[in-house]
């Protein structure tokens, strides 16, 4: 309800403001003072909007509500708001810490010879001269004395027999990769080859969708570019008329309340 000495104003964002009516408001002009009232009621509405983005939630609009062919590039103060709403809902520790939805981390347990290994480098200890491959494993066993008993000499055999069909094994083995290694190492490759140009090729095909779909929607938002300017400049052009309406009535409303005043004396 609009007071004798006060007015209601409401601003873009829907908010209510009340604030003491102007003597010149209700003498002066209703274009000139109207357009002043315009221009203050555009000022306060931008604040009321940069007030709204700078305690806004954040939110995730759905992709059809977005413009990037028709809306300005946000300024570097828009960016900035924007970021510090974003760093303020992550946890303090978000840097550190895994996200929950990540899996957890397999437990590796390594053989004492990886963990020894794993020391050394390290530490940057030098390699011991004698570490490596165990050659004596690859040697024939050494044969009991002569005064050794049956048990040693019938154990001294056994061992020579799992050494000898160790060795025969690993010379079938080394045979083989070298008849067939090589050959096999090449169709390994193929395969990888094949395999990558395939993923190649899924990647370029993602590639050409997108920028079909970009086009697509460059190409609509041209032709709706005008109807969208067309209707924001009716939206404010609309607005500007009510506040000239406004104005002027509230001028109105202040002559007959003067009169009234005038007449009652």
């Amino acid at each position: 309800m609009v007071g004798e000495d006060r007015i209601i104003k409401r601003g873009s964002g829907g908010a209510s403001t009340t604030c003491e009516n102007d003597a010149s408001l209700r003498t002066g002009p209703p274009l000139r003072n109207a357009k002043a009232f315009e221009l203050q009621f555009m000022d306060e509405g931008a604040d009321w909007d940069n007030r709204q983005t700078a305690t806004m939630p954040l939110s995730r609009p759905p992709p059809s509500s977005a413009l990037p062919f028709v809306e300005p590039v946000p300024s570097a103060k828009a960016m900035a708001a924007a970021n510090s709403l974003i760093e303020s809902e992550f946890p303090h520790d978000y840097i550190t810490t895994p996200h929950p939805s990540l899996p957890t981390a397999r437990n590796i347990k390594y053989s004492d010879l990886i963990e020894a290994e794993h020391t050394r480098l390290s530490s940057d200890l030098p390699r011991e001269a004698d570490a490596g491959i165990d050659l004596t494993r690859y040697a024939p066993p050494e044969a009991p004395s002569s005064t050794a008993s049956k048990e040693t000499w019938t154990t001294a055999l056994q061992q020579a027999y799992t050494s000898a069909k160790y060795l025969s094994a690993r010379s079938i083995n080394l045979s083989l990769l070298e008849t067939y290694g090589r050959n096999a190492w090449l169709v390994g490759n193929s395969q990888l080859e094949n395999e990558l140009k395939g993923l190649e090729a899924d990647v370029e095909r993602a590639k050409l969708e997108q920028e079909a779909v970009e086009q697509a929607r460059r190409t609509v938002q041209d032709n709706a570019e005008g109807e969208i300017r067309g209707l924001e400049d009716g939206w404010r052009s609309g607005v500007g008329r009510m506040i000239e309406v406004l104005a002027a009535s509230e001028r109105v409303k202040g002559e007959i309340l003067e009169k009234r005043r005038m007449g009652a004396r």
